[in-house]
Formats: C-alpha cells, structure tokens, sequence
C-alpha cells in the first residue's frame, strides 16, 4: 500500500535508504553505500509539504519511498529508495506511478531525476519506466543547478544522468 508519509514514518525512512544505499557496494561505489542518508529534519520538508510517500508492508511499516520537488515545472524524483527485501516486486515503480498522478493532478508535464548512468537499478531501470535521457542542451535552470551541486559533492565520480518522463 502507498500513502502519504506521516512524522512518525520519517526515522524508518533513513533505515530504507542506508540498505537501499548498501547496494553500491556491490557494484564498486563504496563511496555512495557510506554517504550520508540525510536526516529526519530534511525528510520533514518534504513530508510537511505533502510530497514524500511510502510503500508500507502489511504492519504499516515503510518498506520504500519516494520524495520529490518541483523544478522546473516538472515533478522532480528528489529520491525514491527500496529496502532490498522488497525490491524487485514493483514497489518503486508504483511509488513513481504515485508521482506521476499527483503531477498530473496539478498540471505539472513532466517527472525528473537525476541517477547514474551504469548501474543496472539507476538509469536502465527509469528507461524501462520511459524515462530518457535529457540533452544537455535542454537541461532547465533548476535541473542544472541539482546537476552542480551533486557534481560539488563527488556524484560525478562516476557517469550521471539527467532523465525526464513526460506526462
């Protein structure tokens, strides 16, 4: 089940993304598995503003989620994470198919995010969801600034994205 997430959803939520992140590892990005997850307050934002969203198992405990902006007129995927034990099952793909109906909803044309181009859970796997490849060319203002600041803390180390999903 998705739903909004509630305050008292934001501490399991940095659980989620330290397993989620955890997967790096396997692929040679120790680097990102040990980044920081962020913190409840920062989640707050997002929850308190009505965009974060959770997948929960059948105690009512978050298993994934998703939060998102808007920049640059388009619903921006600001993360969605998955516990492993429960990837794999469609879970990521419904929190998005969530996004995509609260943007539509408000006349929003396009979801975004920005991932790494490699690893087989990032870019392939929006693309499977019909997400492309933005042109450099017709990166908007608010996506190139995402782009310089996760460049200034390392992202690009390895090969990164901009994707877009019209709706």
């Amino acid at each position: 089940m998705i739903r909004l997430a509630r305050p008292d959803d934001l501490p399991a939520l940095i659980d989620v993304e330290r397993e989620a992140g955890g997967l790096f590892r396997e692929v040679g990005m120790a680097a990102i598995a040990d980044d920081d997850p962020g913190t409840v307050a920062e989640l707050a934002v997002y929850q308190s503003a009505g965009r974060a969203w959770v997948s929960v198992d059948g105690d009512d405990r978050p298993v994934a989620y998703l939060v998102a902006e808007v920049v640059d007129g388009c619903a921006h995927i600001e993360q969605v994470s998955v516990r492993p034990s429960h990837a794999r099952r469609g879970v990521g793909s419904e929190l998005i198919e969530t996004l995509a109906g609260w943007a539509r909803s408000r006349g929003l044309a396009a979801l975004t995010l920005t991932t790494f181009e490699t690893v087989p859970w990032n870019a392939p796997y929006y693309e499977r969801l019909r997400f492309r490849v933005v042109p450099e060319a017709e990166i908007g203002a608010g996506l190139r600034s995402i782009r310089r600041a996760e460049a200034a803390r390392g992202l690009d180390a390895w090969p990164r994205v901009a994707l877009i999903r019209p709706l």
